[in-house]
């Protein structure tokens, strides 16, 4: 007799509580801690909730001290207990008189005792409870402290206990449920969402989901399209749309005032309608046949040794730079090779050099963290912009990758020096000081240096890579969208003509893939994978770009045959968080570039973007995998947005395609 096949768990959550108290027969301070699950059972998505079978142990949970100055074992335990018990010292200081937070680490769990008590047993299973999306009518959302949801299904006869979210997670389960149902507010209650299933979400127009007032849709997005675009997916690309198309019974806007409209809302956008002098008109080219590449098994702890000299120089770097973007790094590698990948180390210092850089950046480092330290609450009442940062950083840290189990709990000390980190940078650059989506970036660099200083200056390399994200004119991002377009078009003009036909040719869809490098698109271990492969700078400048057409590519076909319309590929592009293969995408970006690469007649907008119109750079490579990498990303240098950081770019030609 054949099993039923398991069913595939798509989110899960332990730490969730339920507050049965109010219950006559159970204790007011009962807790009933569990998993919280969303799983696909036969095309079912059904949200489970099971108490677990023994207690949390915190015992296993590390934190920082309150002056953020160590990293101690942590414990729940009655007061009296004694202090030299209760903290466990962790790090190891470099420099005594700074007595820095150095490494953070977690003790693994130990396993559970089979033999649990059969009456606890028996007490907690009576709150589990599973139920189908479909049968879901609203959620909403409250705070007490701790966020808390209230579920109501259709059926109002089947009530649900409240999920409380005491250790985090509460946003990342619902941006899980927004992958398979359209969560809209209810007109009234900002703090109740209503749940549509994707058969009745797809048949009801987008633009009835919110507001009518499109126009302060629009200027919300104008205002802060980071916290827009990082809070809602589908509304960002929704508040354009709206604006763009105008309501049903309005003529289509034309395209010259489409253009319009969009360089209205991402100020300095241009967009050519006709050809204009200086755009470059282009026929179809035939590109030639795609070329079949491999990937190669991932960069060994002995590899990466067989690459430095005595000295600790690493030689060879353009084979090693190479053989991490056939196949990135073994985790245990990553935290010294990513320092040289972002430039924190120059590949040619000796260990003893290293040692010198380190002792001077710890000392640079905790100067600037001692600036914001030593901010007293009066000083802080009259510098407004120290005081949005804070808060800003505050809010966005508790919410950053807290089912990772480096950030998730009360207290963690991850979450400790993720803020550090985001408050010392807002000192190092208060220029630009803090923006929403920098947490993202900062988050996998944090869990692989494990080290406060490194991970504050690979944060700084990396943030000169991604600067112009997020200065206030969008500079790195308008750029990023019309260089996508323009090799879009190049790739496959029919797919490009067809988005176009539905309102999308813009591709503001891709907004949040390129603002945060693919973040919220990929599994965390897989953001490691992919960010250290683009930090060897190979196989061309903007290869991002070509991760992203790589994905649009192997979509193309379904969104085509569907046919969908704007609001179907909105919401297929969304879906598609969590499931991307990225061995799969890194192929197909490779044999991308190969075949643009090997084009005799390329346009020389497409090869100023990819960097293929320096000669140098051809006479150099006998493949795609050799190309010449960028320099070390510091200020001024070329970033992988393709231009400089502190020189105009001339790089967004625009390019005129004739079919």
């Amino acid at each position: 007799m054949a099993t039923e096949p398991s069913p595939k768990v798509i989110f899960e959550h332990e730490g969730v509580f339920l507050h049965p108290g109010s219950d006559e027969d159970i204790e007011p301070d009962f807790l009933v801690s569990g998993s919280l699950r969303i799983l696909d059972k036969d095309a079912e998505i059904v949200v489970e909730y099971r108490p677990l079978e023994d207690t949390v142990d915190p015992s296993n949970m590390l934190c920082a001290g309150k002056d953020s100055s160590s990293v101690v074992g942590w414990a729940q335990c009655p007061g009296d207990r004694p202090q030299s018990q209760q903290l466990l010292e962790t790090q190891l200081s470099y420099e005594t008189e700074w007595d820095m937070v150095n490494a953070v680490s977690f003790r693994k769990r130990r396993s559970s005792n089979a033999e649990g008590s059969l009456n606890t047993s028996h007490e907690k299973s009576r709150w589990a409870f599973s139920f189908s999306v479909s049968d879901l009518r609203s959620i909403t959302v409250r705070e007490e402290g701790w966020t808390f949801l209230i579920l109501q299904l259709k059926d109002a006869s089947t009530p649900l206990p409240h999920l409380h979210f005491h250790q985090g997670g509460s946003r990342a389960f619902l941006d899980s449920l927004r992958r398979f149902a359209l969560l809209t507010e209810a007109p009234g209650d900002n703090t109740c969402l209503l749940v549509s299933t994707p058969n009745k979400a797809l048949s009801q127009s987008f633009e009835n989901l919110l507001d009518d007032n499109n126009f302060g849709l629009i200027h919300k997005f104008k205002r802060d399209p980071y916290v827009t675009t990082l809070g809602g997916f589908s509304k960002v690309t929704n508040y354009l749309f709206d604006a763009l198309r105008g309501t049903e019974e309005q003529q289509q806007r034309p395209p010259e005032e489409v253009a319009d409209l969009l360089g209205e809302i991402i100020p300095g956008l241009e967009i050519n309608q006709q050809e204009e002098p200086g755009f470059e008109v282009i026929t179809r080219i035939d590109l030639g046949v795609r070329p079949e590449v491999s990937r190669k098994a991932p960069l060994s702890a002995d590899d990466w040794a067989r690459h430095q000299d005595p000295d600790g120089r690493m030689k060879d770097v353009q084979d090693l730079k190479h053989a991490i973007f056939k196949g990135g790094l073994y985790h245990a590698v990553r935290k010294e090779a990513w320092k040289f990948l972002l430039g924190y180390f120059p590949w040619e210092s000796t260990h003893e050099e290293r040692k010198t850089l380190q002792r001077e950046k710890i000392d640079e480092y905790f100067r600037m963290k001692l600036q914001w330290k030593s901010v007293s609450e009066e000083q802080e009442r009259r510098n407004s912009r120290l005081r949005d940062y804070r808060s800003l950083i505050e809010k966005d840290v508790n919410r950053t990758d807290r089912t990772n189990r480096f950030y998730e709990g009360i207290d963690n000390p991850g979450l400790v020096l993720l803020h550090d980190i985001l408050m010392t940078y807002c000192m190092y650059d208060f220029d630009l000081g803090y923006v929403q989506g920098m947490s993202d970036l900062l988050s996998p660099i944090l869990y692989v240096m494990e080290n406060e200083v490194d991970a504050f200056w690979c944060f700084v390399a990396f943030m000169d890579q991604m600067h112009t994200n997020f200065e206030e004119q969008m500079q790195g991002m308008k750029t990023q969208l019309i260089q996508l377009s323009t090799l879009l078009r190049l790739l496959d003009l029919a797919f490009w003509n067809y988005l176009e036909s539905q309102d999308s040719g813009y591709l503001y869809f891709c907004f949040r893939w390129l603002l945060i490098r693919f973040k919220r698109e990929l599994s965390f271990v897989d953001v490691l994978r992919l960010w250290e492969v683009m930090w060897t700078g190979l196989p061309c400048e903007n290869f991002h770009l070509l991760v992203c057409c790589a994905i649009l590519d192997s979509e193309k076909q379904k969104i085509m045959e569907e046919n969908y319309g704007f609001n179907e590929i909105l919401k297929h592009i969304n879906e598609l968080s969590m499931k991307l293969d990225i061995e799969e995408i890194l192929q197909k970006a490779e044999g991308i570039c190969l075949q643009i690469r090997s084009c005799k007649d390329l346009p020389r907008s497409v090869a100023v973007i990819l960097g293929f119109d320096d000669e140098s750079r051809r006479s150099d490579s006998t493949d795609c995998g050799s190309a010449a990498a960028p320099g070390a990303a510091r200020r001024g240098d070329a970033v992988s947005n393709g231009h400089l950081r502190e020189s105009s770019s001339e790089q967004s030609c625009g390019v005129a395609f004739i079919s």
